[in-house]
């Protein structure tokens, strides 16, 4: 399989890099030109395509031929930067291609998903905090998405809870709307987030869903599987 990583020198691109090598897929990826050395340590073995990731001629050259696009979908800035990097993805990447998005809880794809006042006071605050300084723009990442959940596309969003380092855990849970009980630890190890990401590469199940996902080994996830076992 022929993968393209579109933000690939961030901690979750530079997981998923690891995950696709380590499942022997021939691998592309764009970073922006100052964050090529964090690539360094996978050089010889993929394709490194430096740009910003809205970058349209940069990614037509990325993604063809490509059978899966994994896309780090980044809020950066107020020049709509994840919703350009995904317009960009969905334009370009063969007809075929399957494509996984990452993003938070704070997207809704049905809004159906219930937020404690705590999590919607955080995204509030946050939101506009990046926006007065200018740093982060949420809404260009809620608009991003809205254009990937009506795209025609073989999609999925998978949305992350709040994320921590430290080594695997297994494959993350997954439920279709935050607020279910499985989700309730909120924590997911980022290169379990990013073994999700991958791993829906290749699960059909999960074509055009939003999956919200948590840590396999959190104690609302054993807790969850408790139950359905007993």
């Amino acid at each position: 399989m022929k993968v393209c990583i579109v933000g690939a020198s961030g901690k979750l691109g530079r997981y998923m890099v690891q995950h696709c090598l380590d499942r022997g897929y021939d691998v592309a990826c764009v970073c922006r030109p100052e964050s090529v050395a964090k690539l360094d340590d996978f050089k010889d073995r993929i394709s490194i395509f430096p740009a910003m990731t809205d970058d349209r001629n940069v990614i037509a050259k990325a993604v063809a031929g490509c059978d899966s696009v994994l896309t780090v979908l980044v809020p950066w800035g107020m020049k709509k930067y994840a919703s350009r990097t995904a317009q960009a993805v969905l334009d370009l990447a063969p007809p075929d291609a399957r494509l996984v998005f990452s993003c938070g809880w704070h997207i809704s794809h049905d809004g159906k998903d219930v937020y404690s006042w705590q999590f919607k006071t955080l995204v509030a605050v946050f939101g506009f905090v990046g926006r007065l300084f200018r740093i982060v723009d949420l809404n260009d990442q809620v608009e991003a998405c809205r254009r990937i959940f009506q795209s025609n596309t073989r999609w999925t969003v998978v949305r992350g809870s709040d994320l921590e380092e430290g080594p695997s855990q297994g494959l993350p849970v997954w439920s279709a709307h935050v607020g279910d009980p499985i989700l309730a630890s909120n924590l997911t190890r980022r290169i379990d987030f990013a073994l999700f990401m991958v791993e829906a590469l290749t699960d059909d199940a999960l074509v055009r869903k939003a999956p919200a996902i948590v840590g396999c080994e959190t104690e609302s996830a054993k807790t969850y599987a408790a139950v359905a076992s007993s």
